[in-house]
Formats: C-alpha cells, structure tokens, sequence
C-alpha cells in the first residue's frame, strides 16, 4: 500500500533535516521572513500583520513578514511538500497530529531558552510539542472541545437544556442523547461533531474518551481500538446515529450555525460564527461518560524550520510573536497555554463572546486537565489506514466488534510496536 503524499513528504524531511539544511550565502539588506499558517481569516491576519509591524519597528534588519494561508484540508500535505522541494517557509504552524513527526525528525529549531516566560507555560499544553527537556514548537492555541447548544431547539423538544443538567449532576452522554433524539423526532438535527464527516475520525476523541478509550496505547505501539471501552463507545455512537437518529447520518448536510442542528461538538474559537446568530445558544463542557468527568483538546504549535536561512532572525520573531503581552492579544482567538492567562477575568475581556462560566468550565479547565487528540509519528498514514478500515461501521448492520478488530489488523503494523 502506498503512503500518502503527507506521509511520503513528511517521510523526506525526516532523511533531509537529519544532515541539516547548510549555509545560505549572507544576503544583504533587510530579510523577508513568511510564516505557514491555515487561516485566512481577516481579523486573525489583521491581528497577525499588526504584532509584525510592532516588530520591524524595533529590527531593521528584517523586511516584509508575510503570512501565507494554505487550505486546512491540505496543509500538512502542502507544507512537508514545500520543506521537501526546498521551498520551505520559515516560520509554521504545525497541527497536533502531525506533532511526533515534526518534533521528533530534528527539523525544528529548540526554543525553549528564547521564549519568554517559559517557566508559565501549562504542561499539558507542551508536552506533545516536547523531547528531552526543550520545547520545539511553541503551543499557540491550545483549544478544548465543548458542546455549542441550540438551547431554543432543546426547549422546543420539551427537554431540560445541558445547563440545567449540569446543575442536577446529569449533564452525561446518555441524557445528552435523550435530547439529540427528541429533537430528531420533530425534524431537526439533534448532535453533530464538527469536522468528523464519517472521515476525520480521530474527532470522535471527543466521545470514546468519556469511556476511557485510546486509538492505541500510551507508548504509541499497540492498536487499542478494539479494546471493551472503545467497543462500548462506538457502540454508543453506532445505536446513536442508526437507531436513535440523534446523530445525522453519513450524508446529511448538517450546519449547527445555521439554527437547524441542537447540539455540535466543536472549539471555541467557533463562537466567532454565532455573533449574528437568530437563536439562543449555550456552550458546557463534553457530557460526562462512564469514566466520568474529561475533556479533550486540539493544538497548534508555531515551529522554526532549522533549513532556513533566515533561522536565527525567524525565531527572535516567533519569541516577540509569542510573548506575554502578544499572547494576550492572540488570546482573543487562539486559547493560551500560559498560566497568567489562564483565568476568567482576563480571558471575558479578550473572548466576549463567551461568559466567565463558559469559559472556566471549558476552557481553563479542559487547558489543565485535556488529553489532545491521537497522535503518532506517521500520522497521515495511520489516519487514512484507520479511516478505510472504519468505513464498514458507517452502516446500519454493522458488527462493531468485528469492524474494529479489522482497524487493529490494518493499523498494527504501522504502529511499529
């Protein structure tokens, strides 16, 4: 079976950056810096292109900082694409599944000593961005799930809102989807999670988490996915979309944002979509499963290609980027991994979207205690490998327990243990 080309690029900047990229001739004159990154969003670059002219205030040396916007769908693929054929930026964002690659291929510059405040940084947001004590990649956005509630469509169904519940110690996964099925049964959509699309499955983290359950194990080297918690939990999410109908189907176009869907698990940074919203909406915490209370965070990372030849100015720039009072500013958008932020009063003054309730209970608190989604080295081929396999559970008479037996006999192998 080939690799994919995510895999296959990823796999040449292993071999490339382990003899180091070598010396570029000195250019004269200020330097260009261009930073990767999968947003286009105007107040994002906005916000961005501002802290860069801050900047090149105080270091003349530097030019134009530009940043660049690949497709989210394809940039991994584009990125170690651009790094293999020499075109590397010098300057990226780095998603969490992509992480062990990157961090432990020896293609980014350490950080650790140049980041400031370094010491305030929440561990569980540098752990995956860590090897032997230094920080390679710097956690911008460290964004726990929550669940985004149509509280109008939960009314309609006659059901108690998820904030009700949470204060009658009921807000779990079984009650969260006697909601979704009531409000299925008068027409609308009851639970989505963003992304998923019966392909991206590693966003169903969000559930089978709640039963304890692990696409593999701790030292990455044994498939866990037929384990009991994970059957108990994709049994769950199985009677869910194809005997309660609580969760669309494969196929169903689904727009929580649109008001015709009652719940949708997602980030945060995806209030930005409700402030013109026509309904009342809430956001609380994934429901409780049987293992109890957890969460579950998505991060990006801000790394320095060591093949640059602009390395050593890039990351002074991602220092200043990063700083406390910057880190403040990106705030608004990308949840911060440093502790003196990490507090109520001070993030409802940079997301006032959201009220100091909802970002405790998700935010703050999914920050300190969250598990970040699957991740492991060879993750673009582990995800496709996982993907087929778990394509014949996406039907009404599927065998749960036999399908993912199947996952464990596909992924094994690549998990190298």
């Amino acid at each position: 079976m080939k690799a994919p080309l995510a895999a296959l690029a990823l796999a040449a900047l292993l071999t490339v950056t382990a003899c180091g990229g070598g010396e570029a001739p000195a250019a004269k004159g200020p330097q260009p810096l261009r930073m990767s990154i999968w947003t286009s969003n105007e107040a994002h670059l906005k916000l961005f292109k501002e802290i860069a002219a801050e900047y090149r205030k105080s270091h003349p040396q530097v030019g134009e900082i530009t940043f660049d916007p690949i497709p989210f769908e394809n940039y991994t693929t584009t990125l170690t694409t651009q790094i293999a054929g020499g075109n590397a930026p010098d300057l990226a964002w780095i998603l969490e599944n992509s992480a062990p690659d990157f961090v432990g291929s020896g293609a980014l510059v350490p950080l650790k000593s140049k980041v400031e405040n370094a010491g305030e940084l929440v561990p569980a947001a540098t752990r995956l961005w860590e090897r032997d004590g230094e920080l390679y990649a710097y956690p911008f956005s460290t964004s726990p799930f929550g669940v985004f509630v149509n509280t109008d469509l939960v009314k309609a169904a006659g059901q108690k809102t998820p904030r009700e519940l949470i204060k009658a110690g009921q807000w779990d996964w079984e009650h969260a989807n006697e909601i979704n099925k009531a409000v299925a049964a008068k027409g609308k959509n009851g639970l989505t999670i963003l992304n998923f699309d019966y392909k991206a499955w590693d966003n169903l983290a969000t559930v089978w988490q709640g039963w304890g359950a692990k696409a593999w194990s701790d030292d990455g080297g044994t498939c866990q996915f037929n384990a009991p918690e994970m059957v108990e939990a994709m049994t769950f999410v199985h009677k869910a979309i194809f005997t309660d109908k609580s969760m669309p189907g494969p196929g169903t176009a689904v727009d929580f944002f649109s008001g015709d869907t009652a719940m949708a698990v997602a980030q945060i940074s995806r209030a930005a979509m409700l402030k013109d919203a026509t309904f009342k909406w809430d956001l609380v915490p994934l429901p409780t499963g049987p293992k109890g209370e957890y969460a579950v965070i998505g991060q990006a990372g801000i790394g320095v290609l060591k093949k640059s030849p602009r390395a050593e100015q890039a990351t002074d720039f991602l220092a200043y980027f990063t700083n406390v009072a910057n880190s403040a500013k990106l705030a608004a958008y990308f949840p911060p991994a440093r502790g003196s932020l990490l507090t109520a009063d001070t993030m409802v003054k940079t997301s006032p979207m959201l009220n100091g309730d909802q970002l405790q209970e998700v935010v703050i608190d999914g920050i300190q205690k969250g598990v970040v989604k699957p991740n492991h080295k060879g993750q673009a081929e582990l995800a496709q490998t996982a993907r087929a396999a778990l394509d014949p559970l996406w039907k009404p008479d599927a065998d749960v327990k036999a399908v993912l037996d199947g996952v464990c006999a596909k992924i094994q192998p690549l998990l190298g243990g």
